[in-house]
Order: C-alpha cells, then structure tokens, then sequence
C-alpha cells in the first residue's frame, strides 16, 4: 500500500483488493476489498492504522459510532475488528452476510442468512431474530437503536430489543435490495429489484409505491434531518421531499451527472449536500434540495475520477469525503465550509 499526500486537505491511497465498500467516522476510513482485505486509514492523512481478513471476501464494511470498531460481512461470515489493540474476531457462519448496521458505540446487527444477528464488540451474540422468508439483504436501527429493522423477501420485520418474533411487519411481494429508516422514526422505505422504491407510515403502516424506475434500486439514503430520501435506479439520482405529509403526488429533484449511478452519500448536517459517484468513474457533489420538484440540478461540483468505476463514498465528518475506486484508489476531498461545497 502507498500513500501520496495531494494537498493539506487532500489524499490519495492504493490498496492491492478493489474495494466494494467504505465507511468512515471522524477520523477514520475503512475500506474492504472483494476479496476480503479490510483497512483501517487515518482520515486526516491516509496512514494504515490496521488491517484485518475476512475469509471469502468482503459486501459491507460499517465503522461504529465512536470509530473504535470495524464489523465487515461477506458470503461466508462476519468479522469484528477493534482499534485500541487490533484484535479481530472471525466468524465464519457460512451462511450470506451482506449488511451491517450499529446501534450505538456497543451494539451491532449483522445479516447471517435468513437471521438478523445482534453482537457486541467481541462478538458474542446478544440475541437473534426469528428466520426470515429468505436471506436478510438490509439492516436498520429505529428509535434510537431501540428497534431493529430486517429487509427479506416479502416484507420489512421490526425486531424490539431481545426480541426473536417481529412486533411490527410491514409486507411488500417483493425483493428489497435497500432499506433506509428516516432519522425522525416516520417513514421507512425499501429500493427493490422490481424497480420501484415501496414507503410505509412506521406509525400505522400507510403505504406508498414510487414505480417506474428503469432500473433496480439498490442504494436509498436519507439526510440527517429525514426529509430528503436520495435513490439510484435511473441514470439521474432522485432526490424525494419527505417533509410535511411526505412524497405521494408530488415528483422528485432529478440530479444528471451519472450514466449508472453507483455510490450515494448524504453530508452530515442539514444542508441538504449530497455526494454521488458513477460507474463512469465520476463522483460529483450537489445542492440536492435546490430548486423545486422536477427540478433537473446539474453538480456543483465534480471530482476526477480515475477511469474505473466509483466503488463507494463516504463522510468523515462534514468537512471530508472519501471515495474509493474499483481500480483502488481512494481519495479524500476537504470542504471547509459546512455550508459551501
């Protein structure tokens, strides 16, 4: 692995295992490579800080709140890994684990199969929910991570802590791809392979589909304040207004950059910026919430690319983003600004 200092606000990485996923907290950027190399970069300068293996490679990686942790889940298991002395914890279930959501600094759910799995930061399994109908594709903390959220085929489970059987179900016939939880607990919602996005109320469980898409959707985002919900699914990423009674009768922002969009990440804040990358190789930055609906925004910015395709992008805070490629390149961008881009 090499290192190049671009400039004070900005760094450029080469890691040997093409990256498929990023997270990053503060001052820390994980990133895991499909063949299940995972590395631990300070976020200021790029310098390894550790590095662990996840036997028969790597779908998500997922640093905790206070940064002192790294979970990262692939097709044969999960593993954990913690910041103050490297030690790693392998499970190899091999059962499918394509996500990973934490609770707070202590707690973290895993995909395992057809379960949801809730681990602390050794490992040790806290409780687990009943089967799903199929294998769990998303995950998503509710209420403060007091509630649990499970995306499998046929519909969403919400899980109280301890609690093996759903309190809440939420069906859809369907594959959900994606799941995002609005921070206000108001609404959650599911990208699936039918193209479509599907809404429910959490309070009473109203239903809303958003179809038409020309394409699966497989990445859904809400901003901190939860009334803008991003999606890909189409060549432009859609940007929904969720605020007041939310979204049904009214259309999208359309930002166009991408010809496939592959990677969206909201800054933190409530500025209403956005960062999305393409499989063209482009990452672009938006004023996501400018303009009124059916608006089509163009970027305000956008950053060189290195050809190959945007694996993933993800904040370090509101003043850095990182992005990683598939060539594996990861770079990182300053904002000094909360408020400019």
């Amino acid at each position: 692995m090499s290192t190049t200092v671009q400039s004070p606000l900005a760094w450029e990485a080469c890691v040997d295992d093409a990256p498929v996923a990023l997270s990053a907290r503060g001052d820390v950027v994980a990133v895991a490579g499909a063949e299940g190399t995972v590395k631990v970069l300070d976020a200021a300068m790029g310098a390894e800080i550790g590095a662990f293996d996840l036997p028969g490679g790597a779908l998500a990686v997922a640093l905790s709140p206070d940064a002192g942790h790294v979970v990262a889940t692939g097709p044969l298991g999960y593993a954990l890994w913690r910041r103050s002395d490297g030690r790693t914890t392998v499970r190899e279930s091999g059962a499918w684990s394509a996500a990973a959501a934490w609770a707070d600094g202590t707690r973290v759910a895993v995909a395992s199969g057809r379960r949801a799995l809730v681990l602390d930061t050794d490992g040790d399994e806290l409780w687990r929910t009943e089967p799903a109908a199929s294998t769990v594709t998303d995950l998503a903390w509710m209420r403060q991570g007091r509630r649990l959220a499970v995306a499998a085929y046929g519909a969403v489970r919400c899980h109280e802590r301890h609690t093996e059987k759903p309190v809440a179900t939420y069906p859809y016939v369907g594959s959900h791809l994606a799941l995002a939880v609005a921070p206000t607990g108001r609404w959650i919602c599911s990208g699936n392979q039918d193209a479509s996005i599907h809404i429910w109320r959490a309070r009473d469980g109203g239903e809303l589909t958003m179809s038409g898409y020309p394409e699966k959707v497989s990445r859904l985002a809400f901003d901190d304040t939860g009334f803008w919900l991003a999606a890909d699914g189409a060549p432009d990423v859609t940007v929904w207004d969720f605020s007041g009674k939310g979204p049904e009768g009214t259309a999208p922002r359309s930002l166009r950059c991408h010809e496939t969009v592959t990677a969206l990440a909201w800054r933190p804040g409530a500025a209403g910026h956005l960062a999305s990358g393409g499989a063209d190789g482009t990452a672009a930055l938006w004023h996501a919430t400018a303009g009124r609906p059916q608006a089509r925004l163009r970027p305000v910015r956008e950053l060189d690319g290195t050809g190959e395709a945007v694996a993933a992008l993800a904040w370090a805070g509101p003043h850095l983003l990182a992005v990683a490629w598939r060539d594996g390149r990861i770079r990182t961008y300053g904002l000094p600004s909360r408020n400019a881009l």
